[in-house]
Protein backbone atom coordinates (compact mmCIF):
# COMPACT_ATOMS: atom_id res chain seq x y z
CA UNK A 1 0.00 0.00 0.00
CA UNK A 2 1.42 3.37 -1.01
CA UNK A 3 1.25 5.45 2.17
CA UNK A 4 3.64 7.97 3.67
CA UNK A 5 1.93 7.85 7.07
CA UNK A 6 3.50 5.76 9.84
CA UNK A 7 1.34 3.47 11.96
CA UNK A 8 2.87 5.04 15.08
CA UNK A 9 5.40 7.70 16.05
CA UNK A 10 7.82 7.45 18.97
CA UNK A 11 10.10 10.28 20.12
CA UNK A 12 13.18 8.05 19.82
CA UNK A 13 14.05 4.41 19.25
CA UNK A 14 14.73 3.68 22.91
CA UNK A 15 11.18 4.81 23.79
CA UNK A 16 9.77 1.82 21.87
CA UNK A 17 8.93 -0.86 24.48
CA UNK A 18 8.77 -4.58 23.71
CA UNK A 19 5.22 -4.61 25.11
CA UNK A 20 4.07 -2.42 22.22
CA UNK A 21 5.39 -4.99 19.73
CA UNK A 22 4.09 -8.03 21.65
CA UNK A 23 0.59 -6.52 21.85
CA UNK A 24 0.53 -6.36 18.03
CA UNK A 25 1.96 -9.82 17.40
CA UNK A 26 5.26 -8.43 16.12
CA UNK A 27 8.16 -10.88 16.46
CA UNK A 28 10.75 -9.18 14.22
CA UNK A 29 11.85 -5.55 14.43
CA UNK A 30 13.78 -4.24 11.46
CA UNK A 31 15.84 -1.18 12.33
CA UNK A 32 17.16 1.61 10.18
CA UNK A 33 20.69 2.47 11.28
CA UNK A 34 21.82 6.00 10.42
CA UNK A 35 20.04 8.67 12.48
CA UNK A 36 17.72 6.04 13.99
CA UNK A 37 20.20 4.06 16.08
CA UNK A 38 23.28 6.27 15.80
CA UNK A 39 24.01 9.65 14.29
CA UNK A 40 25.84 9.61 10.96
CA UNK A 41 28.77 11.18 12.76
CA UNK A 42 29.37 8.44 15.36
CA UNK A 43 30.05 4.72 15.54
CA UNK A 44 29.78 4.42 19.32
CA UNK A 45 26.39 3.60 20.87
CA UNK A 46 25.34 5.21 24.13
CA UNK A 47 24.30 3.22 27.20
CA UNK A 48 20.52 3.71 26.64
CA UNK A 49 20.77 2.14 23.16
CA UNK A 50 22.80 -0.82 24.44
CA UNK A 51 20.33 -1.36 27.30
CA UNK A 52 17.40 -1.12 24.87
CA UNK A 53 18.95 -3.72 22.52
CA UNK A 54 19.41 -6.06 25.48
CA UNK A 55 15.82 -5.48 26.69
CA UNK A 56 14.38 -6.24 23.25
CA UNK A 57 16.43 -9.40 22.84
CA UNK A 58 15.53 -10.56 26.37
CA UNK A 59 11.85 -10.02 25.53
CA UNK A 60 12.15 -12.34 22.53
CA UNK A 61 11.99 -9.64 19.86
CA UNK A 62 14.28 -10.51 16.97
CA UNK A 63 16.28 -7.52 15.74
CA UNK A 64 17.80 -6.93 12.33
CA UNK A 65 19.33 -3.73 10.99
CA UNK A 66 17.98 -3.11 7.47
CA UNK A 67 20.04 -0.27 6.06
CA UNK A 68 20.52 1.40 2.70
CA UNK A 69 24.09 2.08 3.74
CA UNK A 70 27.00 0.65 1.83
CA UNK A 71 29.48 1.67 4.52
CA UNK A 72 31.33 -0.88 6.63
CA UNK A 73 30.25 0.79 9.88
CA UNK A 74 26.85 -0.96 9.77
CA UNK A 75 28.12 -4.59 9.57
CA UNK A 76 30.85 -3.72 12.08
CA UNK A 77 28.24 -2.46 14.54
CA UNK A 78 26.09 -5.55 13.99
CA UNK A 79 28.96 -7.92 14.60
CA UNK A 80 30.19 -6.01 17.64
CA UNK A 81 26.78 -5.80 19.33
CA UNK A 82 25.16 -9.04 18.18
CA UNK A 83 22.56 -7.64 15.81
CA UNK A 84 21.94 -9.18 12.39
CA UNK A 85 22.36 -6.86 9.39
CA UNK A 86 21.00 -6.46 5.85
CA UNK A 87 22.84 -3.72 3.95
CA UNK A 88 22.24 -2.25 0.48
CA UNK A 89 18.52 -2.62 1.32
CA UNK A 90 17.35 -0.05 -1.27
CA UNK A 91 14.40 1.10 0.87
CA UNK A 92 11.66 2.02 0.01
CA UNK A 93 11.97 -0.84 -2.49
CA UNK A 94 11.41 -4.27 -1.01
CA UNK A 95 14.73 -6.02 -1.62
CA UNK A 96 16.17 -5.63 1.90
CA UNK A 97 12.84 -5.95 3.67
CA UNK A 98 12.00 -9.20 1.84
CA UNK A 99 15.50 -10.54 2.48
CA UNK A 100 15.08 -9.91 6.20
CA UNK A 101 11.60 -11.47 6.36
CA UNK A 102 12.87 -14.51 4.45
CA UNK A 103 15.95 -14.87 6.66
CA UNK A 104 13.76 -15.07 9.75
CA UNK A 105 10.81 -16.90 8.19
CA UNK A 106 8.44 -14.18 9.38
CA UNK A 107 5.27 -12.95 7.65
CA UNK A 108 5.02 -9.18 7.03
CA UNK A 109 2.22 -8.80 9.58
CA UNK A 110 4.56 -10.22 12.25
CA UNK A 111 7.22 -7.59 11.54
CA UNK A 112 7.81 -3.88 12.06
CA UNK A 113 10.32 -1.47 10.58
CA UNK A 114 11.49 1.45 12.68
CA UNK A 115 13.27 4.39 11.12
CA UNK A 116 13.62 8.15 10.95
CA UNK A 117 12.65 8.78 7.33
CA UNK A 118 9.21 8.93 5.74
CA UNK A 119 10.37 8.40 2.13
CA UNK A 120 12.49 5.31 2.80
CA UNK A 121 11.58 3.63 6.09
CA UNK A 122 7.87 4.38 6.44
CA UNK A 123 7.07 4.04 2.75
CA UNK A 124 9.11 0.83 2.48
CA UNK A 125 7.37 -0.70 5.50
CA UNK A 126 3.92 0.30 4.30
CA UNK A 127 4.52 -1.00 0.78
CA UNK A 128 5.62 -4.33 2.27
CA UNK A 129 2.63 -4.55 4.65
CA UNK A 130 5.03 -4.27 7.58
CA UNK A 131 4.11 -2.20 10.67
CA UNK A 132 5.76 1.21 10.19
CA UNK A 133 7.27 3.04 13.16
CA UNK A 134 8.67 6.55 12.81
CA UNK A 135 11.16 8.04 15.25
CA UNK A 136 12.70 11.48 15.30
CA UNK A 137 16.08 11.75 13.58
CA UNK A 138 18.93 11.80 16.06
CA UNK A 139 20.83 14.61 14.34
CA UNK A 140 20.15 16.38 11.05
CA UNK A 141 23.72 17.64 10.77
CA UNK A 142 23.72 18.98 7.22
CA UNK A 143 21.52 21.03 4.92
CA UNK A 144 20.32 18.00 2.92
CA UNK A 145 19.02 16.19 6.00
CA UNK A 146 17.35 19.37 7.21
CA UNK A 147 15.68 19.92 3.83
CA UNK A 148 14.49 16.32 3.69
CA UNK A 149 12.96 16.77 7.13
CA UNK A 150 11.10 19.88 5.96
CA UNK A 151 9.57 17.92 3.07
CA UNK A 152 8.43 15.23 5.51
CA UNK A 153 6.69 17.67 7.86
CA UNK A 154 3.25 17.51 6.15
CA UNK A 155 3.14 13.73 6.64
CA UNK A 156 4.33 13.98 10.24
CA UNK A 157 1.60 16.60 10.84
CA UNK A 158 -1.06 14.34 9.30
CA UNK A 159 0.13 11.47 11.51
CA UNK A 160 0.35 13.51 14.72
CA UNK A 161 -2.55 11.56 16.24
CA UNK A 162 -0.49 8.40 15.89
CA UNK A 163 2.05 9.43 18.51
CA UNK A 164 2.51 6.71 21.07
CA UNK A 165 0.92 7.25 24.43
CA UNK A 166 1.76 4.74 27.09
CA UNK A 167 -1.42 2.79 27.84
CA UNK A 168 -0.32 2.46 31.49
CA UNK A 169 -0.24 6.25 32.02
Amino acid sequence: MLSFLPKVIFPKLTDLPPEYLHARGIRLLMLDFDNTMLPYTSDIPDRPLLDWLQTMQAAGIRLCIVSNSKRQRVPTFGKTYGVDVVTHAKKPFQRGIRACLSRYGVKPEQAALCGDQIYTDVLGANCGNVHSILVKSIHNHNIWLKLRHVTEMPFIFLAKGRKYRNEKS
